[in-house]
């Protein structure tokens, strides 16, 4: 099929448990993709074929499928809805067209609604609504479609209405034809009936519908005009100006129904033909060059330009490595040769596969618009641009958010040691929110990600998949420690034993240095009193010394040290004597020139709603943090500060305790701090009882 006005690139967003998995199953059995519907609580669905995803009923990693229907084709990325899976739905995002935020009828917007609605609009991704679960207790479509209105910002355009409610819930009016859709009880989604409107929602199907009209007609002036002027418009035009509006995300029509019971969703299948875009109708990618930025050139849709697609997913199975590409111009043919822009180097295309979940299908090519898997990639990540090695470029690649947990790790035996690190490199590809590094001060392997649940996750993927068994620890805050006073101090090293003794001595002054500046060493010393060839010696002493503090043994930092004079022995001298003179010094002046003890401070940005902004303001005080500034937002307010990171351990489980799941936080390291005396102390005398211990 090479009509790209018959291609629809779509996601499957929303919070945990507002039923995304169950509608893409559902999708999925009406156009004959499957024939045996899986559920999500009985561990069955087609696209969560994790072993976590089907123990903890949730989707972990967007899972990719296609089908057709009603002579398009549909590519459709069902994306996770748990906070800590975020950037699985924004990458998602990155490379669709359109979307399908789903609702549930009873818990109406919730917490993740909101960050992924955000990241849509970021993406400017055009969407349609799914009011889903209308079946369960305490469903109610209209308080639903206000939520949407106050909450998210949005315009809703509601397209049905529901006929009946919970229990009762037996099908939907459709405005534009005014004709009822009713199914039977049976579940059978082919078993409906389209009926006339029943008659106790005559007034509020011609109320809604005339809204609905008037909505719509904004879009084209003459038609509003003769509208006005008493001329009923076509189903034709309507239909033009609701997919000029939602495409220009002026509004996002609105469908409802049950995706468990099968009612409602042809609807839903029929909206996404047509009013979500084609790929020829968003706005094209643009080019940046090695820095990153713009150069004005465009990745136009079109399959006879030079080929330009994005990695967006790398995922091992067991096959060998799969990357995720979305084609923005161009074809991709089996056998052929493209350049990854971001290394320079250029890779063969071994074979396509079009993912339907985790099963494959072979394909001898694919073209603009198509999302495909290719298999075989050696040095592709995520975020890469894959272009014509005769016209190369790049398209404007991923930024995802820094991890904000950590968590140490070890092997727990020597098997295990050889198989950590090359499981460790494959999670890194498959997943950018994930980081391993080692800790130079423990030797510790770090694992850090987006949050409890996420690392809990990587340990269970570690032990699963890849067998190896680690034993899981908390990680160290990583202090630092400095001066505060100005020193002038002198130090001789003098040994005689026999033959030729030791002899060196040193007169310096000991300071704060500028802030980030490490530690520096500088030499006044005139008139040979200490020779040019001894000067390395000493700073090489003073420079070993300042990996451990004098209070609990952390790295010194932002400390001057000035040679000012000092005197030398003709025999006994030598570079080994300064050293030590160096170190002697170290260990005499740093007690006395005010040790202080430094805590990592962490830029903290939580998006928070506004009826909860005095707890989290509340919390990080508690937390010793100093808040910098607070922004209101159409939908939650964004609370800026600085805060230790020993008291963020632990934050998002609070936060979300705090703010009813629906708050959302992330954090990077600022700049070092004066740790207070109390904190000081406790430090310290931890750091002392680790040290005995470990003698």
């Amino acid at each position: 099929m090479n009509d790209l006005s018959k291609y629809r690139n779509i996601g499957i967003f929303a919070h945990v448990d507002a039923g995304k998995t169950t509608t893409t199953e559902r999708i999925l059995s009406l156009t004959g993709k499957i024939h045996k519907i899986g559920e999500v609580h009985d561990g069955e669905a087609t696209t969560d074929f994790m072993d976590q995803e089907r123990e903890r009923g949730i989707t972990i990693q967007s899972a990719a499928t296609s089908c057709e229907w009603d002579e398009h084709r549909l590519n459709i990325i069902d994306t996770p809805g748990h906070v800590d899976f975020t950037i699985e739905v924004y990458r998602s995002l990155k490379v669709l067209d359109g979307g399908v935020g789903v609702f549930c009828g009873s818990g109406g917007v919730e917490p993740q609604s909101e960050t992924n609605w955000r990241y849509a609009n970021e993406s400017e991704v055009a969407r349609i609504i799914f009011v889903n679960k209308l079946d369960r207790l305490g469903a109610d479509f209209y308080r639903v479609v206000e939520q949407i209105k106050n909450v998210l910002g949005a315009k809703p355009l509601v397209m049905v209405l529901p006929i009946g409610t919970e229990d009762d819930f037996t099908g939907v009016v459709d405005l534009l034809t005014r004709k009822a859709w009713i199914w039977d009880g049976s579940g059978d989604p082919f078993k409906y009936e389209v009926q006339d409107v029943p008659a106790d929602m005559v007034d509020d199907v011609e109320t809604y519908r005339q809204e609905l009209i008037e909505t719509a007609l904004e879009q084209d002036d003459d038609a509003m005009e003769k509208y006005l002027d008493g001329e009923e418009p076509s189903d034709e035009t309507i239909k033009a100006c609701i997919r000029k509006g939602t495409i220009g995300l002026d509004f996002f029509p609105t469908y409802c129904g049950s995706a468990f019971k099968n009612k409602g969703v042809q609807l839903v299948l029929n909206a996404v033909v047509d009013y979500l875009p084609n790929p020829t109708e968003v706005d094209p990618q643009p080019e940046v060059d090695l820095e990153g930025n713009e150069t004005g050139e465009l990745a136009v849709v079109d399959i006879d330009k030079p080929l330009r697609a994005l990695a967006f997913k790398i995922m091992d199975d067991r096959y060998g490595a799969l990357t995720f590409i979305r084609i923005y111009s161009g074809k991709l043919a089996k056998g052929t040769t493209v350049m990854n822009s971001y290394t320079g180097k250029t890779e063969r295309i071994g074979r396509i596969v079009e993912m339907h979940a985790d099963s494959r299908e072979e394909l001898d090519s694919a073209q603009a618009g198509d999302i495909v898997a290719v298999l075989g990639m050696k040095n592709v990540q995520t975020g890469h641009t894959l272009c014509d090695p005769n016209n190369p470029a790049t398209l404007e690649p991923m930024v995802f958010p820094d991890p904000v947990i950590s968590m140490a790790v070890a092997p727990k035996d020597k098997a295990a040691s050889e198989k950590l690190g090359i499981a460790l490199g494959k999670m890194i590809a498959e997943d950018p929110s994930f980081l391993v590094s080692t800790d130079e001060e423990s030797g510790e392997t770090i694992l850090k990600g987006m949050g409890e649940l996420h690392l809990d996750i990587k340990i269970d993927i570690l032990k699963r998949t890849h067998n190896v068994e680690v034993v899981v620890g908390k990680p160290q805050v990583a202090y630092r420690e400095t001066i505060t006073q100005r020193l002038e101090d002198s130090y001789t090293h003098k040994k005689q034993s026999g033959g030729s003794g030791q002899f060196g001595k040193i007169d310096y002054v000991v300071e704060p240095g500028e802030v980030g500046s490490g530690w520096t060493f500088e030499s006044k010393v005139t008139g040979g009193n200490v020779p040019r060839e001894f000067w390395p010696a000493i700073e090489k002493g003073f420079k070993m010394m300042m990996e451990e503090g004098v209070l609990a043994g952390y790295p010194v930092e932002d400390v001057a040290i000035t040679l000012m004079d000092g005197a030398f022995h003709p025999v006994d001298s030598s570079a080994i004597a300064f050293e030590l003179a160096a170190k002697g010094g170290y260990r005499q002046s740093m007690p006395k020139a005010g040790p202080q003890l430094m805590e990592p401070i962490m830029k903290v940005d939580v998006f928070t709603p506004e009826d909860h902004v005095g707890d989290v303001i509340g919390d990080l005080n508690r937390r010793r943090g100093m808040i910098k500034s607070q922004e209101p937002g159409v939908t939650s307010v964004r609370i800026k500060g600085d805060v230790p990171l020993a008291e963020m351990f632990g934050y998002i489980g609070d936060l979300r305790t705090m703010t009813s799941g629906r708050g959302q936080f992330s954090m990077e390291f600022s700049h070092y701090n004066a740790c207070p005396n109390n904190v000081a102390e406790q430090i310290i005398k931890e750091a002392k009882e680790r040290k005995e211990n470990a003698s």
